[in-house]
């Protein structure tokens, strides 16, 4: 398919400005930095996957056996760096919430609502035409996001 881009392992923020962002916005809610925040925040850096809190803790978890952080502790730091655009989630429903870091180039999303396989994209006819109808019905356009719901090639087998 012309036109659609599928990698989006690059990322538009490097890690120590990132870090230092998040510092400013832990100072301006009267919170800690701490290191277990500061692992959050570098493990969904280095993530190429969409993370629910549990995955998120469990990786944690295993790449730092040593360090106690709680699941409340990730949940909160979650919704802080959410709340600032720092990360960004998708809704699973019931299910919950997959997160990944906001740094990333503007993509959109396929999702699989049997396995809950996640494929990013960009299609530059689509981004046109939703600029083009922005244009036409005089909105202004300050972020966008799509999400397209279905069974995934390897479900379908």
């Amino acid at each position: 398919m012309p036109g659609v881009t599928t990698n989006f392992n690059n990322r538009t923020v490097e890690y120590e400005q990132l870090l230092s962002d998040f510092r400013i916005l832990l100072k301006k809610n009267n919170l800690k930095f701490t290191i277990q925040r500061e692992v959050i925040l570098e493990t969904l850096y280095n993530s190429d996957e969409h993370l629910t809190p549990e995955s998120l803790h469990h990786l944690i978890q295993e790449q730092q056996p040593d360090l106690k952080t709680g699941i409340a502790t990730v949940y909160r730091t979650l919704a802080l760096l959410e709340e600032s655009s720092m990360v960004t989630s998708l809704s699973f429903g019931a299910q919950g919430k997959k997160y990944e870091l906001g740094a990333k180039e503007h993509h959109d999303h396929l999702i699989c609502t049997e396995c809950g396989t996640i494929t990013e994209f960009v299609d530059e006819e689509i981004e046109k035409r939703q600029h083009d109808i922005t244009d036409e019905l005089g909105f202004k356009m300050s972020d966008h996001s799509m999400q397209i719901y279905g069974i995934c090639k390897n479900c379908q087998q």
